[in-house]
This record gives C-alpha cells, sequence and structure tokens, in this order.
C-alpha cells in the first residue's frame, strides 16, 4: 500500500473556532457533535420524536452528567438525534476543570499557575470521551468491534444575545419533527 504524503494545502482543516476568542469564558455555547459518518446509531426518529435506544440514552445521560465533572458547566437545551446530538452548553466562570473529588462530587480547587481551565473543547472532549466508553463497555458485552463513536471535530457557536439563544433553542427543540430536512438526516 502506497503512504500518501502530507500536503498541507489538501489536508489543512481550517478552524472554525473564533480567533482571539477565550472559550473559556462565562457564556452560552450551542454545540452540535456528529457520529462517526453520521451513522444512525443513537435511536431513531417516529412520528417526529426521537426514540433512544441505548446508546441513545448514554449520550442524553451523559450530557446532563457534565457538571458532575465541574460545577461551573450548566447544560441547558439538548436533544439528542440519530447520528448527531445538538445542546447549549453554559460556562458560569473561568474554573478549574480538574477538581478534587469529595463525598462523589466534583469540587473545583483555585486553579495553580498554568493549570488547564474549563473551555468548550475540554467539555466537548470529556463528554465525547465518556459516551465512547459507556458505549464501549455495551459493545464489549455483545462482543462486537464498535469502531469510533463520534467524527472528530464539532460545531460550535458562541451565543451573543436573547435573540440568538431564542433561535438556537427553537431550532434544537423543533429538530425532530424536521428530521426529513435536517442537513444531519442521512
Amino acid at each position: 500500500m502506497e503512504m500518501k504524503r502530507y500536503n498541507p494545502n489538501s489536508h489543512h482543516r481550517q478552524s472554525i473556532r473564533l480567533k482571539g476568542y477565550d472559550y473559556s469564558q462565562s457564556g452560552l455555547y450551542f454545540i452540535t457533535i456528529c457520529t462517526q459518518n453520521r451513522e444512525n446509531i443513537l435511536g431513531e426518529i417516529k412520528n417526529g420524536e426521537m426514540v433512544l435506544n441505548e446508546y441513545g440514552q448514554i449520550a442524553y445521560d451523559e450530557w446532563f452528567n457534565l457538571p458532575k465533572r465541574s460545577c461551573i458547566v450548566k447544560p441547558d437545551v439538548f436533544v439528542v438525534m440519530p447520528n448527531h446530538i445538538h445542546g447549549v452548553i453554559q460556562i458560569t466562570v473561568g474554573a478549574p476543570l480538574a477538581g478534587a473529588r469529595n463525598a462523589g462530587a466534583w469540587v473545583n480547587r483555585a486553579p495553580a499557575r498554568g493549570a488547564p481551565t474549563t473551555t468548550i473543547g475540554n467539555i466537548v472532549g470529556a463528554y465525547k470521551s465518556l459516551v465512547s466508553n459507556r458505549c464501549l463497555d455495551i459493545y464489549k458485552s455483545k462482543n462486537i468491534i464498535m469502531g469510533k463513536l463520534w467524527q472528530r471535530n464539532y460545531y460550535e457557536h458562541v451565543i451573543r444575545n436573547e435573540k440568538d439563544y431564542v433561535k438556537i433553542s427553537e431550532y434544537i427543540l423543533n429538530n425532530p419533527i424536521n428530521w426529513l430536512e435536517d442537513t444531519y438526516h442521512g
């Protein structure tokens, strides 16, 4: 098999992040994460409603478990679709992601010099990992090879005002009923 050489012109991924924006600052962020190859593995749409399977239920549960990893993270409007998730997440202050475990809960420590802070990238990475690991346990119990669950990247949008928030929230909540017109529909 011939190895392809790296070509920066054809292999370069353009960042969709806002240049110079601090993704650890307080605010609301709209996130979309797609499954690998947009495979419909999280459930199905029936009569305009999302019906979660066991993998979709894990994706749902882990979204709302995110505050257990960092007390500054607050999940908001959210939907699991057959091949992607949409959600709004709020960061309330710039605090560290790493924390000390205390009585079953994660508590933030004062940031040490150079300590990692909670960013949207950290949150998405943790979410994808948690969902993947729990789904992998199910696959292993069925003696099936899972492969990659999520696509490499994700979409994010900084919500800048109430009008933007309302528009995005309505889009998320209406996503199942509009599945056939959805850009992620396979």
